[in-house]
C-alpha cells in the first residue's frame, strides 16, 4: 500500500469536468462496479459526491494490474491518474462525471470488504430487517445517501428561514418531569434520587410556553421527541419535529409563518413553487367530504350525503340508520363500473375496519341505468339518484350507512383513499397543502364516561365557548389548526392557554382535580401568573415532511438509524440487557413475567 500522505484525495468523485482535464488527481471512495474489456479494466468510484470512471490501460504497471484484480465491490481504494476527456462517442449522459475518466497509474487498497449481505445500488431490494441489521451499508446507497441530503438540506432551510425571521433557536431539556400527554413516557431513573424518574419528551410543549413566559417572543428548536407507542409507517418511538412558539400572535400569524417556511423549504430543496397560501377547510367539513381530518387533495372524489335520495328508495337498511339521526354517505368512483365483486369486498372491508357495517354499491350502465348491487332498491328514482350524485355511464356508486354520522364519514372516507392509492391518484411528484381549522376542543371517552382533550389541554378555547365551557364540553371548538400534506397529518399546533384560573377550569373538565393539576403542571400555571403573554405555536413534523419530499411511505426511509416496526434497532440490538451493577446503582429490580 502506497502511503497515506500521498493517497490523501485532492478531489472527489463527483467534482471532475472536461475543464478538468490533464491534471493529476486523487481519488477515495469505495469500489461500485468493475469491469474487464479485453485487457482494460474500468472501476466505477463512489464516495457521497458521485461516481467517477477510473480506467486501468493496457499499457498500466503489472503491479497496476495485479491490484486491479483483487477488486471487489465495496473495496475502499485510492487511486492517482490523469484525467482524460472521454470521446464523444463514450460519453455518458446518465453521470454527473459522464464526460470524462480517470486513467489510474496507482491504486492503493485502503480497506477489503467481506462479501456483502445485500447488493448497494440505488435502491436496495433487501428485506428491511436485513435493510437495519446492516445500517451502514444501506446508507451507502444513493436512494438513502439523497434522501439523508434532503433531510439535511431541509433543515437547514428551515433555520435559514426562521432565523431570517427574527426567532432564536433555542434547545429544552430532554430530562423532564413526567407529564401526561397522551402516549405513554419513556422513563429514565435517578441514580441519586432512588424511586424517582425523568420521562424523555414527547414534546417540548410546555418549555416553550415558559419560554414565551420569559419574553423570547419568538423561539424554535429541531427537536427530538419520544413516544413509547407502537411503532408504524409514519411514526418512530424518538422522532423530530419543528418546534415552534411566537407571542402576541393569533392563528393567522401562525399559519402565514409556517405557509412562508413551506415555500421556503420546498424551493430551496425542490426547486417547487407552492402556492402563497394553502386551502383552508373546517374539520366538520373535512369530515363530511373527505371522511377523515387528514384528506388527500391530489384527487376529487368527494363524498355526499345521500340521505334525501335514499328516502325515495326502500333499501332498509339506509332507511335505520336515518330513523335514529344516522347518516348516507355516497362515493361516485368515476369509470370503475368494470370493477369485479371481488374488488368491492376488498373494499368493504376496509370500510369493516373502521367501524362500517357493510358496503352498498351500484353501477351505472351505457344507456344512463343502475346495475347491481342495491340498484333493485331505486326502481323508479334512478334517473334522481344519478342526477344527484352527478354520475355518469361507466361510473361505480359506493355507500355507508351508520346511525352515527361520524362512523358513515369515516369507513366510506376510508374506502375513498384506498381507491386514490389504488387506482394511482396520488402522483407522489404532487403536493397538496391544507389547513384543517375549527376542531372540537373535547372528545368524549366512552370507556371512562369522560371528555378528553382532542389535541392537548393547554389549547385555548375560542372565545365565544369561554362561557359554556362546563355546560356544554361537547359543542367547543379550541383555537387549533392542523397541516395535512397528502393524506398526512404534517404539523399540529393552536392558541394556548396563557391564564392559570383558564387552565385550570380545563384541567378541571378533563378530569383533573386542583391538586392532581398543581402536581402534574404546577411549574407552568404558576409561571402563568406573572405576566404570561398571548402566545401560539406549532410543530411540523420533519421526518414526515421529508418523507412526503421524497416520495415515500415509510419514515425509516428518511432517518439515518430507525427502529423496526418492533421498536428494535437490529444493528446495535437495542434495547438490551444491562449488567446487575448497574441495576443496583439504580435501585431497580427486573421482576420475571411469573412474579407479575
Amino acid at each position: 500500500m502506497l502511503a497515506m500522505e500521498y493517497l490523501k484525495r485532492t478531489t472527489t468523485c463527483g467534482a471532475l469536468s472536461k475543464a478538468s482535464a490533464g491534471q493529476t488527481v486523487v481519488l477515495n471512495g469505495w469500489v461500485h462496479r468493475k469491469r474487464d474489456h479485453g485487457g482494460i479494466s474500468f472501476i466505477n468510484l463512489r464516495d457521497r459526491y458521485g461516481v467517477t470512471q477510473v480506467t486501468i490501460d493496457a499499457d498500466a504497471p503489472d503491479e497496476l494490474k495485479r491490484l486491479v484484480t483483487e477488486l471487489k465491490p465495496e473495496y475502499c481504494v485510492a487511486v492517482r491518474g490523469v484525467v482524460r476527456a472521454r470521446p464523444d462517442t463514450m460519453v455518458n449522459p446518465q453521470m454527473e462525471t459522464g464526460e470524462i475518466e480517470v486513467k489510474a497509474e496507482e491504486l492503493a487498497i485502503l480497506n477489503r470488504c467481506e462479501v456483502l449481505p445485500f447488493v448497494i445500488d440505488e435502491e436496495s431490494d433487501a428485506k428491511e430487517e436485513l435493510r437495519l441489521k446492516h445500517r451502514y451499508l444501506d446508507l451507502r446507497s444513493g436512494g438513502m445517501q439523497h434522501r439523508i441530503r434532503l433531510r439535511h438540506e431541509t433543515a437547514f432551510a428551515v433555520r435559514e428561514y426562521l432565523i431570517g425571521k427574527g426567532f432564536y433557536e433555542i434547545e429544552t431539556p430532554t430530562f423532564i418531569k413526567s407529564t401526561p400527554e397522551g402516549a405513554r413516557d419513556y422513563l429514565v431513573p435517578s441514580r441519586l434520587y432512588p424511586g424517582k424518574f425523568y420521562a424523555l419528551p414527547q414534546s417540548p410543549q410546555l418549555y416553550k410556553q415558559i419560554l414565551m413566559v420569559s419574553g423570547f417572543d419568538k423561539y424554535f428548536q429541531i427537536a427530538r421527541c419520544y413516544r413509547d407507542e407502537d411503532a408504524r409507517g409514519d411514526r418512530q418511538p424518538e422522532f423530530t419535529q419543528i418546534d415552534i412558539e411566537m407571542s402576541f400572535v393569533e392563528r393567522d400569524d401562525v399559519l402565514e409563518l409556517v405557509e412562508g417556511m413551506m415555500n421556503h423549504v420546498f424551493t430551496k430543496t425542490l426547486g417547487i413553487d407552492l402556492p402563497e397560501h394553502f386551502r383552508r377547510i373546517s374539520y366538520d367539513d373535512s369530515i363530511e367530504i373527505y371522511g377523515t381530518d387528514k384528506p388527500d387533495l391530489r384527487f376529487g372524489m368527494e363524498m355526499k350525503d345521500f340521505g334525501a335520495m335514499a328516502a325515495k328508495g326502500s333499501f332498509q337498511s339506509f332507511a335505520d340508520a336515518l330513523a335514529v339521526g344516522g347518516a348516507v354517505k355516497a362515493l361516485v368512483v368515476p369509470g370503475q363500473a368494470s370493477c369485479s365483486r371481488r374488488q368491492i369486498e376488498e373494499l368493504e372491508a376496509v370500510a369493516r375496519i373502521y367501524r362500517g357495517k357493510g358496503l352498498g354499491w351500484m353501477k351505472v350502465n351505457e344507456s344512463g341505468g343502475l346495475d347491481g348491487g342495491i340498484s333493485k332498491f331505486f326502481g323508479n328514482a334512478q334517473a334522481d339518484v344519478i342526477a344527484g350524485l352527478g354520475a355518469k355511464p361507466g361510473d361505480l356508486l359506493l355507500f355507508v350507512a351508520d346511525p352515527k354520522r361520524k362512523i358513515a364519514c369515516t369507513a366510506l372516507g376510508a374506502v375513498r383513499s384506498r381507491l386514490g392509492k389504488d387506482l394511482g391518484f396520488c402522483d407522489p411528484k404532487r403536493f397538496e397543502f391544507a389547513w384543517i381549522v375549527d376542531f372540537p376542543m373535547f372528545e368524549y371517552n366512552e370507556d371512562e364516561k369522560k371528555w378528553d382533550t382532542a389535541h392537548h389541554m393547554f389549547t385555548m378555547p375560542q372565545a365565544k365557548y369561554h362561557a359554556t365551557l362546563e355546560s356544554d364540553p361537547g359543542s367547543v371548538k379550541g383555537d387549533l389548526y392542523d397541516l395535512v400534506l397528502n393524506g398526512f397529518e404534517l404539523a399540529s399546533g393552536s392558541i394556548r392557554i396563557h391564564d392559570s384560573a383558564l387552565q385550570k377550569r380545563i384541567f378541571k373538565i378533563v378530569g383533573f382535580d386542583e391538586a392532581e393539576g398543581e402536581k402534574k403542571f404546577g411549574f407552568l400555571t404558576e409561571a402563568f401568573k406573572y405576566g404570561a403573554p398571548p402566545h401560539g405555536g406549532i410543530a411540523p413534523g420533519l421526518d414526515r415532511l421529508v418523507m412526503l419530499m421524497a416520495g415515500e411511505t415509510s419514515i425509516k426511509e428518511v432517518i439515518a438509524f430507525p427502529k423496526n416496526s418492533f421498536a428494535v434497532s437490529p444493528m446495535d440490538d437495542c434495547p438490551s440487557e444491562v449488567d446487575q451493577k448497574q441495576l443496583d446503582e439504580l435501585h431497580l429490580r427486573i421482576v420475571p413475567k411469573e412474579e407479575k
